[in-house]
């Protein structure tokens, strides 16, 4: 399995990752996982992973933006302090954004305006859009519906739904994000359906760790954390539910990775 692997979404500012970050990009590197885009979930996570990818070039890329989260603490100056990030050409998409109403940490109202605001920042950089949606799929798919036009491409970050919420984000031009929640044959039951329909053209594979540890993976690991490097056997079983070989997968979510986000060769 020596064909490249892109992880396009990894939290690699966690905390848990602190004290061996350096061997986990080699892990990662050494499973065929060549290149990375870490996520920022506010404006200290990005700023924090624009310096890690900036200290990793052709190897590691980031994101900037607030997760719905940590809507309630987004304020107008901060489209100033996320475009300022956006320009340095290792920050390739906005976000993570979106809507989380499962968790209602920040209030629904603060969590769509911070989310428009963040659809409005991604049409004036030209920058893709990294989706987070989890029990908001109407107004979720409302206001993407309304922004769309202006936007310059996205991807349905951690997708878990079935059919029908894929086909909704086909529907928007949205890339789908694949993490090892496929691999839980008890709660991946309807994305297990969904994702032998995902065109070659959309797919993307994602880790997101150091969440989302794939429940099949044996050994597991001690400390339960996820890892980029275990993006080949998340691959593996995407390739199985499709009929496609390893190798078939790993070309497509590497070619569509590079073209999303206009990545460098590795």
């Amino acid at each position: 399995m020596a064909q490249e692997l892109i992880d396009i979404g990894a939290n690699l500012t966690h905390s848990s990752f602190a004290a061996d970050l350096d061997q986990v990009i080699r892990g990662a590197v050494a499973a065929g996982v060549t290149r990375q885009v870490v996520t920022g979930t506010d404006l200290a996570s990005s700023r924090a992973a624009a310096d890690l990818a900036a200290r990793h070039p052709r190897m590691l890329w980031s994101t900037a933006g607030v997760h719905p989260h940590h809507a309630a603490s987004f304020e107008p100056k901060l489209r100033a302090r996320l475009e300022e990030l956006l320009a340095q050409p290792e920050v390739v998409a906005v976000g993570e954004c979106g809507l989380d109403y499962f968790r209602d940490f920040s209030p629904r109202s603060a969590q769509r305006a911070a989310f428009v605001a963040q659809l409005e920042i991604a049409a004036r950089t030209g920058k893709p859009v990294f989706l987070h949606q989890r029990d908001a799929h109407g107004d979720f798919t409302a206001i993407l519906t309304e922004h769309r036009a202006a936007l310059h491409g996205g991807v349905a970050h951690c997708f878990t739904g079935g059919p029908e919420h894929l086909e909704a984000y086909l529907g928007l031009d949205l890339s789908i994000g694949i993490t090892g929640w496929v691999c839980d044959e008890r709660r991946g039951g309807a994305l297990r359906t969904a994702v032998p329909r995902i065109p070659r053209e959309k797919l993307l594979l994602e880790t997101d760790a150091p969440y989302l540890l794939p429940r099949d993976l044996t050994p597991p690991p001690k400390s339960r954390r996820n890892e980029p490097a275990y993006l080949p056997h998340i691959a593996v079983t995407v390739a199985a539910l499709r009929g496609e070989s390893f190798a078939s997968v790993a070309a497509a979510s590497t070619q569509n990775a590079v073209r999303l986000f206009g990545l460098s060769p590795g």
